[in-house]
């Protein structure tokens, strides 16, 4: 039985649950579970910034697996106070985020690295530059086609 928090929280974001053996679309999870436990550790609040951060994104309603919503947790606990200060920005990073894109090339290093934190490292490189100390400056592959 899913949790009637799961069930609401997906509602209020209209993400359709789906059955585990099903592959979920976009805008669907298969992770009540998750959820759940997100719920359970760090509150209603956290889970709604959660689903937030990938709903409003436009490119990132594929995180809504067990690793996407445990990764995108993990950033909104590292990055609670920059939320906080520039909650705006934040969405609009995350929009530019090619998260999908991102979770593939994780997916890559299933075996050797967890997939939520090989996941975590990419996206969090993307946000430290964006918000980071030298977020003003390039970075040398900012314009790869300088180099060539």
């Amino acid at each position: 039985m899913i949790d009637p928090r799961v069930i609401a929280l997906c509602r209020e974001f209209d993400v359709e649950i789906i059955p585990g053996n099903k592959y979920p679309e976009i805008g669907q999870t298969r992770a009540p579970d998750t959820l759940r436990r997100i719920i359970d550790r760090y509150g209603m609040e956290h889970a709604r910034l959660v689903m937030t951060t990938i709903t409003q994104a436009g490119n990132n309603k594929l995180l809504l697996d067990k690793e996407g919503l445990w990764m995108v947790s993990d950033m909104v606990l590292k990055c609670r106070s920059l939320i906080e200060r520039e909650a705006g920005a934040w969405l609009d990073t995350w929009d530019i985020i090619p998260g999908g894109e991102l979770q593939f090339v994780a997916q890559e290093l299933r075996g050797f690295v967890p997939t939520r934190f090989a996941l975590g490292g990419m996206v969090y490189e993307r946000l430290f530059r964006r918000f980071g100390p030298n977020s003003d400056q390039l970075d040398m592959l900012d314009d790869r086609r300088r180099m060539q």
